[in-house]
C-alpha cells in the first residue's frame, strides 16, 4: 500500500496510505487532502484535480496522455510538473510519492 504525501501550497502536509489501483485523486478525496476537488469524478474531463510532481518522482509517472495535456493547458499555473491526480494510479513503485496542492483548483 503505497503512502503518498500530500502538500498544500501553505506547507501543510497529508500523508496517505492507499490501496493499488487506486488514484491519487480519489486516495486525496477518500482521505479528506483539501485542495482535490474531482469535480468530473475522476473521467479526466476537468482539471480540478491539478497536483505539482515532486521532480524526483516524474520519471516514474510516465508521460501524461494527449488527453490529460489539453485539460492542463487550460490552467493559469501550468507547470512542468504539472500532472492530474485521476490519472496517476497508485501501485507499489509509487511508495513516498510526493505532490504538491496549487493554491486553487479553479
Amino acid at each position: 500500500m503505497p503512502r503518498i504525501t500530500f502538500r498544500t501550497h501553505d506547507e501543510e502536509l497529508f500523508f496517505v496510505d492507499a490501496p493499488d489501483g487506486t488514484s491519487l485523486m480519489q486516495a486525496a478525496i477518500d482521505n479528506g487532502v483539501p485542495g482535490i476537488l474531482g469535480d468530473c469524478g475522476g473521467g479526466c474531463s476537468c482539471a480540478t484535480c491539478h497536483v505539482f510532481v515532486a521532480e524526483e518522482w516524474e520519471p516514474r509517472l510516465g508521460a501524461p496522455s494527449a488527453s490529460e495535456r489539453a485539460l492542463l493547458t487550460g490552467r493559469e499555473d501550468l507547470a512542468p510538473n504539472s500532472r492530474l491526480g485521476c490519472q496517476i494510479v497508485l501501485g507499489p513503485g509509487l511508495d513516498g510519492l510526493t505532490v504538491l496542492l496549487p493554491e486553487s483548483q479553479y
